[in-house]
């Protein structure tokens, strides 16, 4: 049972993350890792609004207050479209059209999308370091580098670093410039907070929205001006977490794929289309 358990880290690191970084990319968010990689990305999601160039846009477009749910499915299932086929077959091309389509009708600054784009690569192996049942091994680090930065020269971005390391430094010296409080950061970040806590029954709220604040890193809270939680919360949680991660190593291996669209999705019950994901094309920009 335990070799079984391995299986995918075996084969993984008989791969060559340049070559092969989709099918790694792939059994990673659709096996060994589903839980973990939506819970991380979702995170990384979060850091994106502190900063006050991506916040006040997302602002500006009210999508986060009017669907704040559809919003979080739409970019979930474009994520896992392109994920699961690789983001050159016809589904992944599909979604990644759907996706330059949105963006296109909002001008980003090129900086700003090369750290959302960072963040999809680094958050993930971060929560994997603390969190993961088991860590991720060289291979997976690199395949997740060079599958997000083939996803970013199908979005046109510029100038994205040629390596791992590089890239990382990026990540880095980004938050560190733009990080700061602002109005637009802590709507957006209360609006996702919000939806998060929906997910649960209203009387839960009281006591997970200091779970919520736990999940965040102190430069985070500070940029969104949510209040810090204790540090006893802090442990318990990470603890928890450390906890089911030491439980997993004894569970067989994910024989079935666990995809975020492969299960129900709340603003879709009856499916979707590709093409119809993402905000309405009258909607306010």
């Amino acid at each position: 049972m335990l070799f079984n358990r391995y299986k995918n880290l075996h084969l993984i690191q008989q791969l060559d993350p340049v070559i092969a970084h989709c099918q790694i990319y792939s059994i990673m968010i659709g096996y060994d890792f589903s839980w973990e990689m939506t819970r991380a990305l979702e995170v990384a999601l979060m850091r994106t609004y502190c900063v006050p160039s991506i916040s006040k846009l997302l602002d500006k477009t009210g999508e986060f207050y009017q669907h704040s749910q559809k919003r979080y499915d739409d970019t979930g299932i474009i994520i896992g479209e392109i994920g699961k086929w690789g983001y050159d077959s016809d589904r992944g091309k599909e979604a990644m059209q759907r996706m330059n389509a949105i963006h296109g009708r909002f001008k980003i600054n090129n900086a700003d999308f090369l750290y959302v784009l960072s963040t999809f690569i680094y958050d993930p192996i971060r929560w994997n370091a603390s969190f993961g049942w088991r860590l991720m091994c060289e291979q997976e680090k690199l395949a997740a580098f060079y599958f997000w930065r083939e996803v970013g020269k199908r979005m046109h971005i510029q100038n994205i670093p040629e390596t791992y390391a590089e890239f990382e430094r990026y990540n880095r010296d980004y938050e560190q410039a733009n990080f700061r409080y602002s109005d637009t950061n802590r709507r957006v970040g209360e609006a996702t907070r919000n939806l998060f806590l929906s997910w649960f029954p209203g009387w839960m709220s009281f006591a997970l929205k200091p779970l919520v604040y736990a999940l965040l890193d102190d430069v985070m809270l500070d940029a969104f001006g949510f209040e810090h939680p204790s540090p006893f919360l802090r442990s318990l949680l990470a603890n928890i977490l450390k906890i089911r991660a030491r439980l997993l190593r004894y569970f067989p291996p994910r024989n079935q794929p666990y995809y975020f669209i492969d299960h129900a999705i709340r603003s879709y019950p009856d499916g979707y289309k590709i093409a119809n994901v993402g905000p309405a094309e009258n909607s306010k920009i």
